[in-house]
């Protein structure tokens, strides 16, 4: 009788001569439309998660639960394989929608609200804090829309597509960086829906039971497959697009649309080249993650369709609900009592003294904890296929296991941090807009100027063979200088760089274009050698 399992060489790869293993059991679904395409799919993916040994230990028996909850439920117990074009479908204009109201839901929530308070923080009037938001939110929604359209065309997670110009070791560094950020951002979220819920609760529920009740939430929702998060997150912004809506009515009144800035000068400039790095960072960290939910649309889409629905799917909510915050900031000169609450008491009791009567605002409150966990969701899985794309053994290991240890981090980290929300958002979203802007430009000059914009140049079938991959040492190179730029122009509660400390009494941000110059300028012509004296 035929193993069920395939032999691996760790080196080589699987070895998938259909010759040799007979495919069956619960672990393999056919597509009867493409027979022979999705059996090789399912070889392929059963080899990567198997590994070398097969086996009855417990890490083989959690694998063969996850397939068979896949063949039921659609969970995806081989999330990381590359989606071939012949194993896709077409799909219908709802279906198209999700492109952008995906990432609408992901971001209309509580943390790009409190997020909207930092340009008052900073001193800045309210017409330049809103001015601001829009133009970085569309800045950073376009870096994350470009890396969108490698998705459907290459049928590649996101931290996959980076092998082709990061290489195979240099990539885990993406990988890690990637998991990191997922996890303080989900992190976040759980913060400020928590505080939302203790507000509802009126101090009954502590913030860290709210983070502990949110986070589950998240949990149980993200375990369930691809599918089942894009059908949630295509209908879930509706009710927090209407609930900002509520917000402006109720308090645009009070907004103070006359006060000036409180800083001048080069301290004015410094405040805000800082808002525009936090309010970009926000936008453009969903870049690493973009092509995880577009592997399985036709690889003929339009790219422009989706870096345009990508791009304005994160720019709008993004500035719908920074926008929002803005507006209520500006609102303490008249309001001194709301201000006082937002700062003794936290964002979510805020709402509830804003909104009236005060029984509806309790029922919209309830509404937005559950904002915090759309973004959670796309979190905690794209966290979990990243750590899954980490390394050959990390893809063992099933998806839902990745999952509860991000689950236990997300937990610590926002337990930890909940004592200090606002240096947490300028701190954590300034340093992912760094890294992603360095991720962002590699992967664009790659595309543009090494592969002739042609995805016929990618071996996409050696996308899991380090031997048919880049060594990534241009990549690694322009990476690395990336790093040391921003740590020039980086402005943080905790490290202010000698470029940044020179703008204004409090420091300017320009980590971001210190990055974009310098990783733009180093990676062409370290590729150019990598490609000369290496050949690949």
């Amino acid at each position: 009788m035929p193993s069920s399992h395939l032999d691996v060489d760790p080196e080589k790869g699987p070895d998938l001569d259909p010759r040799k293993y007979a495919i069956d059991g619960p672990d393999v679904t056919v597509d009867r439309r493409a027979n022979d395409a999705t059996v090789r799919g399912a070889a392929e993916a059963d080899a990567s998660r198997r590994g070398p040994s097969g086996g009855g230990g417990l890490l083989a028996r959690l694998r063969d639960f996850e397939a068979q909850m896949d063949a039921k439920f659609g969970v995806e117990s081989e999330a990381i394989e590359r989606k071939r074009p012949e194993d896709r479908r077409a799909v219908s204009w709802t279906e198209e929608l999700s492109m952008a109201l995906l990432w609408a839901s992901g971001v209309m929530n509580t943390s790009c609200f409190a997020t909207g308070f930092l340009g008052s923080q900073f001193g800045l009037s309210l017409k330049l804090s809103i001015l601001i938001t829009i133009l970085s939110s569309v800045a950073g929604g376009a870096v994350s829309g470009y890396c969108a359209t490698f998705g459907a065309a290459m049928g590649l997670r996101q931290i996959s597509v980076s092998r082709y110009s990061f290489g195979w070791w240099p990539n885990k560094l993406v990988a890690i960086l990637n998991c990191i950020q997922q996890i303080g951002w989900a992190a976040v979220q759980c913060i400020t829906g928590g505080l939302a819920l203790t507000a509802v609760s009126d101090g009954s529920v502590s913030l860290i039971l709210g983070v502990v009740i949110l986070a589950v939430i998240a949990l149980l929702i993200s375990l369930v497959g691809l599918n089942t998060i894009l059908v949630y997150e295509r209908y879930a912004w509706i009710i927090f697009f209407v609930i900002f809506l509520i917000i402006f009515g109720e308090t645009g009144r009070f907004a103070d649309n006359t006060t000036p800035s409180s800083v001048t000068g080069a301290t004015l400039a410094g405040s805000v080249l800082s808002l525009i790095a936090t309010v970009y960072g926000s936008s453009a960290s969903w870049s690493t993650i973009t092509s995880d939910y577009y592997v399985h649309y036709p690889a003929n889409v339009s790219r422009i369709k989706v870096f345009l629905m990508t791009t304005f799917g994160i720019a709008i909510p993004t500035t719908i609900g920074m926008v929002a915050g803005c507006v209520v900031a500006s609102t303490f000169t008249n309001r001194p009592d709301w201000g006082d609450t937002y700062a003794n008491r936290g964002i979510g009791y805020l709402i509830q003294d804003m909104l009236h009567p005060r029984g509806f605002a309790k029922f919209l409150l309830t509404l937005l904890v559950l904002s915090g966990v759309n973004n959670m969701v796309m979190n905690l899985y794209s966290a979990a296929i990243s750590f899954q794309q980490l390394a050959r053994p990390c893809a063992q290991v099933p998806r839902i296991i990745w999952t509860l240890f991000c689950f236990v981090c997300i937990m610590a980290l926002a337990i930890g941090g909940r004592a200090n929300l606002n240096d947490y958002l300028v701190n954590f979203l300034s340093l992912l807009g760094y890294w992603c802007t360095s991720y962002a430009i590699i992967l664009f000059e790659e595309h543009v100027f090494f592969r002739n914009r042609t995805f016929g140049n990618y071996n996409l079938e050696g996308w899991n063979d380090p031997a048919k991959l880049p060594l990534g040492i241009a990549a690694a190179v322009a990476f690395l200088l990336g790093v040391a730029s921003w740590c020039m122009g980086m402005s943080q509660t905790w490290f202010v760089g000698p470029l940044a400390k020179k703008i204004g009494a409090n420091g300017g941000d320009v980590g971001n274009e210190m990055t974009f110059v310098v990783t733009a300028l180093s990676y062409v012509p370290a590729r150019y050698l990598e490609l000369k004296f290496i050949g690949r």
